[in-house]
């Protein structure tokens, strides 16, 4: 090749070159209408996977209908009102209108605990160990200022309670006087005249936090003790009024609710870790602490009028927290409705189930004592989607085909065709599916034996399938559902049954679109053989012209070179 470049016209001034090119070309015209030719393989086979696509679209839609699931016997159930009950009916149920007048709701049974379960904050008047910053009291104290008869008091997390006590015997000038009373757990203020306490602009919250007020005299006491237990700290330093003896030489102790045990340590666990593992617990209770009454409770997690039990040795944790006999105990109450004015019924939730209410797959949640109406009707929103989606699905099949297969003549006389055009499989596949859509099927004796009962045809002069009828739709799913479900999921006839097997068939290995794309794939692999001859052919074609112009120019240049030197020898002479 190097030495045809070189040589290309060099003796004959003739660009041979170019002259072979062109040569070439006409040759691997052939060439050039079998690649289109694999092109249109190509389309063709791609065209075929997206048939075979939308096929598959059509079989999942069309299993879907004939799911023996609860959406031939869905069923909505609504209230009447805004009340919030909610209602719900399983597939099947009873379909009707029903008045549910709820005369008593049910509620919880409660063990509440006795007041101040905390001890008090000191044994002695003497508070000067306490610091404000973790007083066990039902507030936090910010710090900041508050007032006093006008006097200003500075109060900050570091200070102990005593160090406030006596800034305010200070600040007012010996006018009032703070103490700690050990016997009622109680700050006292006490004045030979009306004490007024705050204004406007305090910062800090301390009297609100030891339950100081206002009551127009010499002498302010708060409501109640102030000393409350400290949840977070270990049983042995949570404050508890009672002690606990009930506990072996490491400090464990156990009690039972409702039967279940449950164990602690005086010395490891906090309070609030024991009520996290008796509402964890199977026991079926909450464990609550109202921190500003200082008591704890336990509540049934279930409502109605059921037992909650405890039990425990005396001198426990249930006794120290007041939760056991000493408590008080509030039994929860059963649910008390009627039906369309039958006989009182009763259920331990708020939760009317079939069993309660008698009204088979309905169930009712009743928020308020009040008469409610429920509508319990055929809800056939999922069932008609599913219709709607094989109709669509049916029609992309078929709109692919006419699509894909169409010829058109235009005013000439010129013939334009589509990708798979003259696909005779094609057209069968369509027939066919029109035939499934548009027979009886078989065996079936009810109201509902073909897709025209349904109110679904063919739209004119088309193979594509539409609802015609929306009402004849509806009141079919209404009325027959147990003969819409077997036109579709009828195991020997039903469509469902019928068309999917003949789309496995199909689009399955061995059906027409699998042998179409193998019998693409082999021809295009066939043409690819042929390029291969083409080539070598050429191949050899072109060597043999280049062969014989660069001999022609190796002809010439040797002429050229004896003429030369033939002038050169005579001098240009014509002797």
């Amino acid at each position: 090749m190097s030495t045809a470049t070189q040589l290309t016209g060099l003796a004959s001034g003739l660009d041979w070159r170019s002259l072979v090119d062109k040569l070439m070309a006409a040759e691997r015209a052939p060439e050039t209408r079998m690649r289109a030719q694999q092109t249109r393989f190509q389309q063709q086979t791609n065209a075929l996977d997206n048939f075979k696509t939308r096929l598959s679209d059509l079989q999942t839609s069309i299993k879907a209908l004939g799911a023996t699931d609860d959406a031939f016997g869905a069923r909505s159930a609504t209230i009447a009102t805004t009340s919030g009950w909610s209602a719900s009916a399983a597939a099947n149920a009873d379909a009707g209108t029903y008045k549910i007048n709820v005369t008593q709701l049910a509620t919880r049974t409660q063990r509440v605990g006795a007041l101040d379960a905390g001890g008090r904050l000191s044994a002695t008047s003497d508070v000067s160990g306490l610091t404000i910053g973790t007083l066990p009291i039902a507030g936090v104290i910010s710090e900041g200022e508050f007032t006093v008869n006008g006097a200003r008091i500075t109060v900050a997390k570091t200070d102990s309670l005593q160090d406030v006590l006596t800034q305010i015997s200070t600040k007012t000038g010996g006018a009032v006087t703070a103490s700690y009373d050990p016997s009622s757990d109680k700050v006292q203020l006490n004045s030979g005249s009306e004490i007024v306490l705050g204004s406007a602009n305090d910062t800090s919250n301390f009297l609100t936090a030891l339950q100081l007020f206002n009551n127009g005299t010499g002498s302010v006491l708060p409501p109640k003790a102030l000393g409350v237990v400290s949840v977070s700290s270990a049983i042995a330093n949570a404050n508890l009024k009672n002690p606990i003896t009930a506990v072996d030489g490491s400090g464990n102790g156990t009690f039972q609710i409702n039967g279940v045990d449950i164990t602690y340590n005086v010395n490891t666990d906090s309070v609030q870790a024991i009520m996290a593992k008796i509402t964890a617990s199977s026991a079926g209770v909450t464990a609550a602490y109202d921190k500003s009454n200082d008591r704890f409770s336990l509540t049934n997690k279930t409502t109605g009028d059921v037992g909650l039990n405890v039990s425990e040795a005396a001198g426990g944790l249930l006794e120290a927290l007041g939760l056991n006999s000493t408590a008080t105990l509030a039994k929860g109450k059963n649910a008390l409705f009627t039906v369309d004015g039958g006989a009182t019924r009763t259920s331990t939730s708020n939760t009317l189930d079939d069993a309660a209410t008698g009204l088979s797959g309905v169930s009712v949640t009743a928020t308020s004592e009040t008469e409610q109406t429920v509508t319990v009707a055929a809800d056939n929103k999922d069932l008609r989607a599913r219709i709607e989606d094989f109709i669509s699905k049916f029609n992309a099949v078929q709109s692919f085909i006419d699509t894909a297969t169409k010829t058109s003549t235009s005013g000439k006389g010129e013939v334009s065709t589509s990708i798979l055009s003259g696909n005779l499989e094609l057209a069968g596949i369509s027939s066919g599916l029109r035939g499934f859509a548009f027979k009886t099927v078989p065996g079936l004796s009810g109201a509902i034996q073909r897709l025209d009962s349904l109110g679904i045809d063919f739209k004119s002069g088309t193979a594509q399938l539409e609802i015609k009828s929306s009402s004849a739709l509806d009141t079919a799913l209404a009325n027959h559902a147990d003969d819409v479900k077997k036109l579709f999921s009828d195991s020997t006839n039903g469509l469902s049954s019928k068309l999917d097997a003949y789309l496995t068939q199909t689009i399955g290995a061995d059906g027409p679109i699998a042998s179409q794309t193998k019998r693409l794939a082999k021809q295009s692999t066939d043409v690819d053989e042929q390029i291969r001859v083409l080539e070598r052919r050429l191949a050899s074609e072109q060597a043999r012209l280049e062969q014989t112009f660069i001999q022609m120019e190796q002809t010439q240049s040797a002429l050229q070179s004896q003429l030369a030197a033939l002038t050169n020898a005579f001098g240009g002479s014509n002797k």
